[in-house]
């Protein structure tokens, strides 16, 4: 993976990690690195899921595996945030 994939990969985790924080409700007391890799995790995995039921590849802007990773990272915010902040209290 060349230097630009690298900097493309955590440009989009903080995007769809920005996105899913926002979905939950509440304040999330996670941290912003935390945040990024559930959104680049989510990005991944929303992406091969997407491929997977076949939505992956659309014209113009693929909203199906877009709204398939921010379910995703909203999920992981969730998760970390109550694992997170009972261990961090």
């Amino acid at each position: 993976m060349a230097i630009s994939g690298i900097f493309s990969a955590l440009f989009i985790g903080l995007i769809i990690g920005a996105l899913g924080r926002l979905v939950v409700p509440g304040r999330q007391r996670i941290p912003i690195w935390l945040t990024i890799l559930i959104g680049i995790v989510a990005a991944l995995i929303g992406t091969f899921a997407a491929n997977a039921l076949g939505v992956g590849h659309t014209r113009g802007i693929d909203w199906i595996e877009l709204f398939i990773q921010i379910a995703l990272a909203a999920g992981g915010v969730s998760l970390a945030a109550g694992l997170y902040g009972r261990r961090h209290l």
